[in-house]
């Protein structure tokens, strides 16, 4: 396996393989240049990584599966994501979504659960995907108002 490095301004010099890249081929919502990622613990045992972009080093997003915090997240896949991925019923497959914490309000940490980052972990392929269904917030409160009082 090729090792490659890349020097970030989070991380410092960031190793990886090849076979740790993930290739978002139509890149992020609104984002399109930001193809590869490679993901990265937070720390041992959190539920969180950081997606840190290949394309641009200083872009890294903190990201999360939502059923960690949303038991029941489980939106339709539109069939085009499901062919342009590879993936069918049995194929492995990892969900994230992008988490967005104010700085010094933890608290207030919310998660885009309208559009959700697919993996297909088989072919190392993904894409962020844009529900319609309007049940799904971009900004979905990870903590109740009850909690963070």
């Amino acid at each position: 396996m090729t090792k490659m490095t890349l020097q970030t301004p989070r991380f410092g010099e960031l190793e990886y393989d090849e076979s740790d890249v993930i290739t978002f081929e139509s890149g992020l919502v609104g984002f399109p240049h930001l193809r590869e990622f490679v993901f990265i613990e937070h720390k041992p045992g959190s539920a969180f990584r950081w997606m840190q972009s290949l394309d641009t080093p200083e872009i890294a997003y903190l990201v999360v599966d939502p059923a960690r915090y949303v038991a029941d997240y489980e939106p339709d896949l539109p069939a085009v994501w499901a062919h342009a991925l590879a993936l069918d019923e049995a194929t492995p497959r990892l969900v994230y979504t992008i988490v967005n914490i104010p700085t010094g309000q933890p608290q207030l940490m919310t998660m885009n659960l309208a559009g959700p980052l697919l993996i297909n972990v088989a072919n190392r392929k993904a894409g962020q995907i844009v529900l319609e269904d309007e049940v799904f917030s971009i900004r979905h409160r990870v903590f109740p108002d009850s909690a963070a009082a």
